[in-house]
């Protein structure tokens, strides 16, 4: 769990850490945050400057709340567009240097105010708070977000392709692949799968599972080494929901599991499938709350053109054991410890901190009403005709989206009011564009 630390004590943190980062060749320290488009941001100072920015933040201007994917702006009643300024603060207890960017390290960072209180607008925080109101609950949740990516070449034409999940497109960039594992791994990651994926040039990492502060800060951490070190191999890398019109997209799969001391409520239960009833009715939560989620998860007009069906995106509100057509895949596991939850149905635009706290606050709100998990979907709804279809455009997803009262209460007045904004404002900017034109558009944005 995500610590926070008074000034002294991250000023202390800092000092702590700078003699270590010399020693290691260390220059300087970025800071990133994920803005409502899914879009990482960063600012960076050099290693004599970081006990400052530790203790005091380094200023962030707040009209990123508002950013859209092209970098032009949309308003709230909120925002204050170029006045005003934000803090800054790096969690340190993510430090990281950076194996494919020799010379700098990494921190995830939340933003507070000029007066050193929470920034209501700050995602971290609010994955943050819904973590601890799980905790609260006497149980814990392990988290992970699926890394999938299309590796191109300097025209941008994918990099390989050989046939999906096989070995000639292994082969073929076996260096490259070896070096994206090292890295990870020198990093303190814990690798578990990485493989060539479907679409021509796509591949897919998957890490360890970790608690919901830090599952989110991982998976940035993940994308950017991606980046780092494909950079170094002469390649480009989009994590955008749809690389080729028409192709299977970029997901990013969230997988999740509910445990009480110790235990996985995802395995050895009364339920269907060894579910305990507390797992049940958190994953009921979050099914209800799907379509609204979406506007959190599958965040772009372009994510839509993923979650079509049969495509493995999960574009049907149901549930299934190891059905991939479902939004929510329930996985067994072989131990366990392996049993999860996957929702398919969320992409690799979406920032990772409102998907993981928008998921808890829905899981808790089935906690709360002791909601059964409807009758499962053992085959393709696609072929069976009886599933609801998820909202099918992003206007679909906002409507739900402002609709919910469960996700306003949640996020709180500003942060739902800036991610509703900023919703809008892409759906009207791309809303006499063409679906080719809409992939041009994002295909290097993310």
């Amino acid at each position: 769990m995500a610590t926070t630390y008074s000034r002294a004590e991250r000023a202390a943190q800092a000092r702590a850490a700078e003699a270590q980062l010399a020693a290691d060749g260390i220059d300087g320290v970025v800071f990133g945050w994920v803005d409502n488009a899914g879009l990482t941001r960063v600012k960076s100072v050099p290693l004599a400057q970081l006990e400052h920015a530790a203790e005091f933040g380094v200023g962030a201007v707040p009209c990123f709340d508002v950013s859209l994917v092209d970098d032009s702006f949309t308003t709230t009643p909120s925002s204050t567009g170029p006045v005003g300024d934000l803090r800054l603060v790096p969690d340190l207890d993510r430090l990281t240097p950076l194996a494919a960017q020799p010379g700098w390290a990494w921190a995830p960072a939340d933003r507070y105010t000029q007066d050193g209180t929470p920034h209501p607008g700050c995602q971290r925080g609010f994955a943050r708070r819904l973590s601890e109101a799980v905790e609260r609950r006497g149980l814990s949740v392990r988290a992970g977000i699926e890394v999938e990516w299309v590796a191109a070449d300097a025209a941008g034409a994918p990099a390989t392709v050989a046939p999906g999940f096989g070995m000639n497109r292994f082969i073929e960039h076996s260096d490259y692949l070896r070096e994206v594992l090292r890295a990870l791994t020198d990093q303190g990651l814990t690798v578990l799968q990485l493989h060539p994926e479907y679409a021509a040039g796509q591949f897919e990492v998957s890490v360890a599972a970790e608690g919901p502060v830090e599952a989110a800060d991982t998976t940035m951490l993940v994308r950017h080494t991606v980046r780092a070190v494909s950079a170094r191999h002469g390649l480009r890398v989009s994590y955008a929901p749809v690389f080729t019109e028409g192709s299977i997209g970029n997901g990013g799969h969230l997988h999740l599991s509910l445990w009480r001391q110790g235990h996985n409520l995802g395995h050895g239960g009364p339920g269907r499938h060894g579910l305990h009833p507390e797992a049940e009715q958190f994953l009921a939560g979050v099914l209800a709350e799907l379509p609204a989620l979406l506007a959190l998860g599958a965040p772009s007009v372009a994510s839509y053109l993923r979650l079509v069906p049969s495509r493995f995106a999960g574009a049907y509100r149901c549930w299934g054991l190891e059905n991939r057509e479902a939004a929510l895949r329930l996985i067994a596991g072989s131990a366990a410890g392996q049993a999860n939850a996957e929702f398919k149905c969320f992409d690799a635009a979406a920032n990772p901190y409102l998907e993981i706290g928008a998921v808890l606050a829905a899981g808790l709100a089935g906690l709360d009403a002791g909601l059964p998990l409807p009758p499962e979907t053992p085959n393709d709804p696609a072929a069976l005709g009886a599933a609801e279809r998820l909202p099918a455009t992003l206007p679909e997803a906002i409507d739900a989206y402002e609709k919910s009262a469960l996700l306003r209460e949640a996020l709180g007045p500003e942060l739902y009011g800036t991610v509703l904004a900023v919703r809008r404002a892409e759906a009207e900017l791309f809303s006499m564009h063409a679906d080719a034109d809409v992939v041009e558009a994002v295909r290097w944005r993310y």
